[in-house]
């Protein structure tokens, strides 16, 4: 993936301001159970009030529950979609409110 002001990856974190590589290890994330509320804390932590959740290219990325509580718990509107179309709503988000993503550019 091509993200301006970044070197090229594969999966990114994106938040108001910057971004950076999005490290799976980092807290243990694989495509079950999927994206944890650990991957999405540094997103709050950086005021976002969407959030943009990649599920790959293929779907097979899947989100915790319990990630989507804490969001909810947040008042974060929260979009999770293909790549494709999340990459769509980040860009048109991005413009017109404090938005944060994870985005897995692979399956």
């Amino acid at each position: 993936m091509e993200v301006e002001g970044l070197p090229s990856g594969k999966d990114f974190k994106l938040y108001p301001g910057g971004g950076r590589e999005w490290d799976w290890r980092e807290h243990g994330t694989r495509h079950e159970p999927g994206i944890q509320p650990a991957d999405v804390q540094e997103l709050l932590d950086r005021g976002c009030a969407a959030v943009v959740l990649s599920r790959g290219m293929e779907l097979r990325l899947h989100t915790m529950p319990e990630t989507l509580e804490l969001l909810q718990e947040h008042g974060v509107e929260v979009y999770v979609e293909e790549t494709t179309a999340a990459v769509d709503t980040y860009n048109r988000l991005v413009e017109k409110a404090s938005v944060g993503g994870l985005f897995h550019s692979t399956c």
